[in-house]
């Protein structure tokens, strides 16, 4: 039985907070705007279709290969090492990212990929180590505290660059990376260490290529399991374009500059730590799908809002509520993951969480740029197809059953 242990807990949390620094900054409130504005140059949607094309194929990468080496990691006793791997592979392109230039559309688009594929696939490892570090009973709160700390992470982090955004951007690249390595490396110190196995990782390797079909079968066979990915590769898909594409949005739609966009979302950032904070307790009592029922709703009433109001003062209440749904729904989603996941089996199981969460994505990015695109250069009604997936992962939530639900 796992008993939670307060120094594991503390370091597993304050990875979260140390990764959090790269969605604030490099998918979310600077380097989007950044790349489409400057490296590409904007015209009647073509940086937001490269932006798209960025994203989708790094979750297409982190989509394919994260179940097979999730099992790898599982079989080869080497979760620590690939998330290590990952991680510095995020971080070198981060740091390259300062030699970007205007026109360099190619070279941008190439490394904005390899180090979002190396945040994703670090995250299939770290997410994994859950059910390892908490009981069930705890699993809800321990999920929202590292979040919670995170989204203090990406806060501190935007505070951070703010004075870097306009002529210095190019140190903010570096910012990122040293923040990013300083405050993960306790993770890699503390978290326990990889177990060893009767497999090698190359044999493990071997054995997850020849196997993968068995591997497959398992998570069918599940099937709570099953029905929990397919609710959440709808649902995920519209948290995560928005995500990615909001501050675009908040540039182009709302008429933001750099810096208002980055305040933007600081209250996004402080409105999820509440939301996972405030819903993680909840989410142990009554069980993480009540949570993420009434959290889908939010999101609905934020997609229709974005696409109605014009006022840009109404759009900083709509970031408040946007900030409240993304911090419950991540941290209740990974909980009820873990719920569900064999012992044993967690990286392979996280990596199809990987596989929903970043196959899902490959659609929402390409969506969104298409149907602005469509709407000459109109991103309105790119957040009503977002409404849809919300809808559409609510109603498929409700064929799952919640092992943790009150009686």
């Amino acid at each position: 039985m796992t008993v939670l242990n307060k120094k594991h807990v503390g370091a597993w949390a304050l990875f979260d907070f140390a990764n959090s620094v790269y969605p604030a900054v490099m998918t979310t409130a600077v380097f989007p705007v950044f790349f489409i504005t400057f490296v590409v140059g904007d015209e009647g949607g073509v940086g937001e279709l490269w932006w798209g094309r960025a994203v989708s194929l790094s979750a297409l990468i982190v989509a394919v290969s994260s179940p097979l080496l999730g099992a790898v990691a599982d079989r080869g006793g080497a979760r620590k090492k690939f998330m290590l791997a990952y991680t510095s592979v995020c971080l070198v392109a981060v740091a390259m990212m300062s030699t970007l230039d205007q026109g360099m559309v190619l070279r941008g688009f190439l490394l904005f990929v390899v180090a979002n594929v190396g945040f994703e696939s670090a995250l299939v490892f770290y997410n994994a180590y859950l059910p390892d570090i908490a009981p069930p009973e705890r699993q809800g709160w321990v999920s929202g505290l590292g979040f919670g700390v995170g989204y203090l992470g990406s806060a501190l982090g935007l505070v951070m660059v703010i004075p870097f955004a306009g002529d210095r951007i190019e140190l903010v690249w570096f910012l990122v990376a040293g923040f990013f390595l300083v405050f993960s490396l306790p993770a890699f110190l503390v978290l326990p260490k990889d177990q060893p196995t009767d497999m090698s990782i190359a044999q493990a390797a071997r054995w997850g290529v020849t196997s993968f079909r068995a591997i497959v079968k398992e998570v069918w066979d599940l099937k709570e399991l099953r029905n929990f990915l397919f609710a959440f590769f709808f649902y995920i898909d519209g948290v995560l374009t928005i995500i990615v594409m909001a501050g675009v949005v908040a540039t182009e739609t709302f008429g933001f500059d750099q810096q208002g966009t980055i305040v933007l979302f600081l209250i996004v950032q402080m409105s999820a730590l509440v939301g996972a904070f405030a819903l993680a307790t909840p989410t142990d009592r009554y069980g993480p799908k009540r949570v993420l029922n009434g959290v889908l709703g939010l999101w609905i009433f934020v997609g229709v809002a974005a696409y109605v109001i014009e006022n840009p003062t109404l759009f900083y209440g709509m970031a408040v509520l946007a900030g409240l749904g993304l911090g419950s729904t991540q941290a209740a989603s990974r909980a009820f993951l873990s719920s569900l996941v064999p012992a044993g089996k967690e990286a392979g199981m996280f990596g199809f969480y990987a596989l929903c969460g970043k196959s899902s994505s490959v659609i929402g990015p390409l969506l969104f740029g298409y149907v602005t695109v469509w709407a000459d250069g109109n991103q309105r009604p790119a957040f009503l197809t977002l409404t849809g997936l919300f809808m559409l992962g609510l109603v498929l939530l409700q064929r799952v059953r919640d092992p943790r639900a009150a009686a």
